[in-house]
C-alpha cells in the first residue's frame, strides 16, 4: 500500500511544480501574513492542485497543510503539505523553492515526495524502501568532522523580534564549519542533506509542513534527524537537527553548548 501514497505525493508534488514552473518569473499577487512572511496565489493554487489529488484518492484521511487550516478527524493517515516551500524566493524570482508532500500513518512518517521544478528533481522516500532521486538511490555523506562539512540552515520569520538566539548558533557553526549555507526553503535543505550535497542542517521554529516529508528522505538516505536534544521530532518542528549520522554527536554538542551559555546569561 506503501507504493500508492508514494505515488500519489509524486502526483501532487509534480502538478504543484507545474504550476511554480509556469508562473515563475511573472506576474502574481502576493499577500502578507507577517511583516516578512509572504504567501502568493501561487501558494494557494498549488494548494488546491495538492488537496484535490489527495482528498480524491484518500477521502478519510487528515490533513494539515500551510495555507488552510483543516479540521482533524483523528485518523491514523495524516498528510503534511507545504505547496510552495520557499516561497520568498519564489515571490523575488530566486530558483530555489520545491513542492513537499508527505504522509504520516499511526504517528510515523511512511511516504513522501518533494519536487525541485527548476532542477526537475523529484525526491521520494518510502519507509523501509529507500530515498531516492529522479530514480536514483540516495546516500548521505560520510563526513564526521565539522571542519570538513558544508552546513545548511534558515532563520526563523520572526528574526526580527529575537536575533540573539538564531545568531549564537549560526556564529557557532560558523567557527566550527568549513562552510554555512541559507537558502531558504528547508525542505530541499533536508533533501540535499539525503542527496550528500551539504552534511548537516540545524533549524528553529519550523513548521510540520517544512519538515515531515523531507526528514523521511533523510531517514532513509541513511541520516538522522531529532530536536536539539537527540529527542525524536514527532509531529512538531520548534527545533530540527538532521545530519548524515557521524555529525551528530558534534552538532548536538554545539547546540548543547550554546544552549547552557544564553541559560547562564542573566
Amino acid at each position: 500500500m506503501v507504493w500508492s501514497y508514494v505515488g500519489a505525493a509524486t502526483e501532487a508534488v509534480l502538478q504543484a511544480g507545474a504550476i511554480q514552473r509556469s508562473r515563475f518569473g511573472g506576474e502574481f499577487k502576493v499577500f502578507h501574513k507577517g511583516v516578512i512572511d509572504l504567501v502568493t496565489e501561487v501558494d494557494r493554487a498549488c494548494e488546491d492542485a495538492i488537496l484535490e489529488i489527495v482528498r480524491s484518492r484518500f477521502p478519510g484521511h487528515d490533513i494539515v497543510t500551510e495555507e488552510t487550516a483543516l479540521a482533524l478527524t483523528g485518523s491514523p493517515h495524516r498528510w503534511f503539505i507545504d505547496p510552495l516551500d520557499g516561497t520568498t524566493n519564489f515571490a523575488h524570482g530566486y530558483p530555489f523553492f520545491c513542492s513537499s508532500v508527505g504522509l504520516a500513518v499511526d504517528g510515523e512518517m511512511v511516504a513522501s515526495a518533494v519536487y525541485d521544478p527548476v532542477k526537475e528533481e523529484l525526491f521520494t522516500a518510502e519507509r523501509g524502501g529507500g530515498a531516492y532521486l529522479n530514480g536514483r538511490r540516495l546516500q548521505v555523506s560520510s563526513s564526521s568532522e565539522l571542519v570538513q562539512s558544508l552546513l545548511v540552515t534558515g532563520f526563523p520569520y520572526d528574526l526580527h523580534d529575537d536575533l540573539a538566539g538564531p545568531l549564537a548558533l549560526f556564529n557557532r557553526f560558523m567557527a566550527h564549519a568549513r562552510a554555512i549555507r541559507r537558502d531558504g526553503a528547508a525542505a530541499l535543505d533536508l533533501c540535499y542533506l539525503a542527496a550528500g550535497r551539504v552534511d548537516g542542517f540545524w533549524e528553529v521554529r519550523l513548521q510540520p509542513w517544512d519538515v515531515m516529508a523531507g526528514a523521511l528522505v533523510v531517514e532513509e538516505a541513511g541520516g538522522r534527524v531529532t530536536r536539539f536534544d537527540a529527542s525524536p521530532i514527532g509531529f512538531f518542528a520548534d527545533e530540527v537537527l538532521a545530519t548524515n549520522g557521524g555529525l551528530h554527536p558534534a552538532m548536538l554538542r554545539v547546540l548543547q553548548g550554546v544552549r547552557e551559555e544564553r541559560a547562564a546569561v542573566p
